[in-house]
């Protein structure tokens, strides 16, 4: 059985506008190490219960993954 194929580099952004290009075959990660002095207050922080605080990066040109919602009517016209 041959070994798995290497990940090719991806360029990740943050909410903050900050970018990482390493390799990945994720969708998208999570940033704990909150290094930055914004990141406290950062509108782009996930506090989640029982576990550290994240920010979660997205491929660069990537949609949000609710944007698809933006242009659904909830009302009946």
């Amino acid at each position: 059985m041959a070994p798995p194929a290497a990940a090719a580099p991806v360029t990740f952004q943050a909410g903050c506008g900050r970018e990482w290009s390493l390799p990945s075959q994720e969708p998208d990660l999570a940033y704990t190490e909150q290094a930055f002095p914004e990141c406290p207050g950062c509108l782009h922080r996930v506090e989640p219960e029982g576990t550290l605080p994240f920010c979660t990066l997205r491929p660069v040109g990537t949609a949000h993954p609710f944007a698809a919602l933006s242009g659904l009517s909830w009302l009946d016209e």
